[in-house]
């Protein structure tokens, strides 16, 4: 019941949140203020499921903390990387083809949405605030976090200095992580929730909730994650047929020896 009154809270708080955040996108007119407030939607609603929390003090302190570092990381991430910029493709795609419901669409198709994924993901966070402590699975969850938060970080950091560079403009970044996955920054990112379903791992409910890890580790794979995004690296740039060839797609692998198209007979 406790676990129920926690999820309970966290949707009422994860919709609040995100009509606050449609309320500042309209007023910045910047619907990918939604990118931000991702990361740390997952943060207020860890803190706000702490004080409801019955298990383990050690375990829920653990998960909380983890919550917030890769939120709030996440989230200044995004909005150093996007303030500079125009306003995302997607979202001015979206509001050339809805005219004037652009509004309604958005709020509906975008922000309603992930505010609903956004808590059925924390779902595993939420469970280990009910934890029996940290056992062989925690520790083991907690070394799959660490993992994922550093391929996340360490990527992210790596394209960020790539891109500062004027000299690669047009080029492929193919070294550091990204020699052995096209996304370090996704693969860490499922890692994380892998970590943290681990971690809720001391309960029946919280071994639940393995849909949650899935379902991100689908769309960051499968879905809205790497296949939209390489679809327009294919368009922008040249060299990028040939790194899909020799790198692996998602999980870190040695790269594939091959030669360039253009150099085959």
């Amino acid at each position: 019941m406790n676990l129920l009154i926690s999820a309970a809270v966290a949707l009422g708080i994860a919709l609040v949140a995100v009509c606050a955040t449609f309320a500042i996108a309209l007023a910045r007119r910047r619907y990918d203020t939604i990118d931000t407030f991702w990361g740390l939607g997952f943060a207020l609603v860890a803190l706000v499921a702490f004080p409801y929390g019955t298990g383990d003090l050690a375990l829920r302190v653990v998960v909380t903390a983890l919550t917030v570092v890769w939120g709030v990381r996440l989230a200044v991430h995004l909005h150093l990387r996007n303030h500079k910029l125009p306003e995302d493709p997607r979202y001015a795609r979206m509001v050339e083809r809805a005219g004037d419901r652009a509004r309604s669409r958005i709020f509906v198709r975008v922000y309603l949405l992930q505010a609903l994924v956004l808590w059925f993901v924390s779902l595993p966070v939420l469970a280990a605030q009910h934890g029996t402590g940290i056992g062989v699975l925690g520790w083991l969850g907690l070394a799959v976090w660490l993992v994922g938060f550093g391929f996340e970080t360490i990527g992210d950091e790596q394209l960020r200095r790539f891109k500062a560079d004027p000299a690669n403009r047009g080029r492929v970044l193919d070294t550091g992580l990204w020699r052995y996955t096209r996304h370090p920054n996704y693969f860490g990112d499922a890692c994380v929730w892998w970590g943290f379903y681990l971690l809720a791992c001391t309960t029946w409910p919280g071994a639940a909730t393995v849909l949650s890890p899935l379902v991100m580790t689908f769309t960051l794979a499968k879905g809205t994650g790497k296949p939209l995004l390489e679809k327009g690296l294919h368009r922008s740039r040249p060299g990028y047929a040939y790194y899909v060839e020799r790198t692996s797609g998602f999980f870190p692998l040695p790269p594939r020896r091959t030669t360039p198209r253009s150099a085959r007979r």
